[in-house]
């Protein structure tokens, strides 16, 4: 498959509302969650990191977050190709407040017409995995021939019926989120908005030399080791490189008790020597759907601007593998890594030029 070009990136998630301020907070050790409380036999005050913003209407905020985010990734200049749409949630905040039906076609079309976008649309929900997998799905397009230039769009914000559903699964830390963590005890929940324009052309920065999804539905609620392996096998070969050449993966390392471990004992057995691991949870919460999209447009730009996420919890040695405390030099080649619900395993390959 032909390599595709990182033509253009932009975020909103708890750290800014855009790529440089989120890097500015994160140089500056970041944000604390904020909490939101749930009622009845699910009671309890969850840390989550919000956007900040000013606005209530679930679909105007959503509105001016999709325009801004998409204006600084350079949307205009692809508007004629295709829209790819990752959520997991679509707009359940806006059915929540009355302001929409439960419409994924119509939701479709609202964030189309948001960006006066004239190519075809694609909606991808496969829960966490939304993005990457999108990205994957946009570069066979790209690939293909079909169009030239492509838009990646995560759309993952705030609801109750996603926090409600984690906390009856009993899946939330009721603190903060600790990767990799001593002491984990659950997943922290964000927002966020992303976007990656894709284009065909050539463009200095990064290049998506390929990636892969591999579904395991054995355990539906989390990863399956031997599905990690597998995933991190057919990703390298999709891009054509052995294990070896990894100099980096941005791992999901979201807190949680068993899919950390499963995730450890997945990165042992695929890697002789296990590269540099990164987790950016800690930073931005796990923003579902957009997650992967989310992770790369911050993961580039921390690799491009020597900023680096700290991380404040004891590691637990039993996983036998551990976060890096810097970035490696010259980081070139990186995996991103997302697991999900329903046995979605995804991960692609970036390569800086």
């Amino acid at each position: 498959m032909k390599p595709v070009y990182l033509s253009g990136r932009g975020l909103a998630c708890a750290l800014g509302q855009d790529v440089g301020t989120a890097l500015d907070v994160l140089r500056r050790d970041g944000v604390p969650p904020s909490h939101i409380s749930l009622p009845g036999m699910l009671g309890g005050n969850f840390p989550y990191y919000a956007i900040h913003s000013q606005q209530s209407d679930w679909n105007e905020r959503a509105r001016e977050l999709v325009q801004r985010v998409a204006a600084e990734a350079g949307a205009q200049q692809a508007s004629s190709g295709a829209l790819f749409i990752a959520t997991s949630s679509f707009d359940i905040g806006a059915v929540e407040q009355g302001a929409a039906k439960a419409d994924y076609r119509a939701f479709a079309e609202k964030i189309a017409s948001w960006l006066d976008w004239s190519g075809p649309v694609y909606v991808i929900s496969t829960a966490c995995t939304s993005s990457l997998n999108a990205l994957i799905a946009a570069q066979a397009l790209l690939d293909a021939g079909e169009v030239t230039e492509a838009l990646v769009l995560g759309v993952e914000l705030d609801n109750r019926l996603t926090l409600g559903g984690f906390a009856a699964l009993q899946l939330l830390s009721t603190g903060n989120s600790k990767p990799f963590g001593a002491t984990r005890d659950g997943l922290v929940l964000g927002e966020a908005v992303a976007a990656l324009r894709l284009s065909a052309r050539p463009a200095a920065g990064w290049t998506m030399l390929g990636g892969a999804n591999v579904v395991d539905g054995s355990q539906p609620t989390g990863a399956s080791a031997s599905a990690v392996v597998s995933m991190y096998q057919r990703a390298l070969e999709a891009s054509g490189l052995a294990a070896e050449a990894i100099d980096l993966i941005k791992v999901q390392a979201a807190g949680s008790p068993g899919n950390d471990a499963v995730e450890a004992q997945g990165l042992r057995e695929a890697f002789q020597v296990v590269p540099a691991l990164v987790s950016l949870k800690a930073a931005i919460g796990h923003t579902m759907g957009a997650s992967g999209a989310a992770e790369i447009v911050l993961l580039t730009a921390c690799l491009e601007q020597d900023v680096w996420p700290k991380y404040t919890d004891e590691t637990d040695a039993a996983l036998g593998v551990a976060l890096a405390a810097a970035a490696p030099g010259k980081a070139r080649r990186v995996l991103a890594t997302i697991l999900g619900f329903g046995g979605s395993h995804a991960s692609v390959v970036l390569e800086r030029t």
